[in-house]
């Protein structure tokens, strides 16, 4: 992994690039469903500069010198934290960019959030194997139209194997 990656908070003024990165990594899980028309890939401009705005949503980005290469969401809720939208540019895969965006999260919460959430489709399995490697437990599986997403909590404080 480049050591010029740096992991912070995306604003407004990189919501078009952010908005190209989401919508090229998650070609693949389009594919995966057969369905092209899973959020991440009908999510407008305007929607998400709207969502980057949101009272209790942070958007980390990560990146290579001026690049945008990584992406998640997090939402929170009183104790809770949920991520996603984890994207990390398709030339930038396999290089271990997701597990540090994962990585950074915890600390930057709000000191009293207990757990972090996280779901992606129930048949991506390089996510649910990256989730489970940074300690996060399988709880329950919800269908939403054509999809069913798998939701997997992490308590925070409880030691993770790495």
């Amino acid at each position: 992994m480049n050591d010029a990656l740096r992991i912070g908070p995306v604003t407004l003024e990189h919501a078009g690039e952010l908005l190209t990165l989401r919508r090229a990594a998650f070609v693949t899980e389009a594919q995966t469903y057969d369905d092209p028309f899973i959020p991440p890939l009908t999510q407008t401009l305007d929607e998400l500069r709207t969502d980057l705005e949101a009272e209790g949503v942070i958007t980390l980005g990560a990146w290579d010198g001026p690049r945008l290469i990584g992406s998640v969401r997090v939402e929170l809720e009183g104790a809770k934290a949920t991520l996603g939208r984890l994207a990390v540019a398709p030339d930038r895969q396999g290089e271990g960019i997701g597990t540090q965006m994962m990585l950074t999260v915890a600390p930057m919460l709000p000191e009293e959030t207990e757990e972090i959430w996280v779901f992606t489709g129930r048949d991506s399995k390089q996510n649910l194997a990256m989730y489970q490697n940074q300690g996060y437990e399988h709880q329950f599986d919800e269908t939403v139209g054509d999809l069913t997403y798998a939701y997997l909590r992490r308590i925070l404080g409880e030691d993770v194997e790495g």
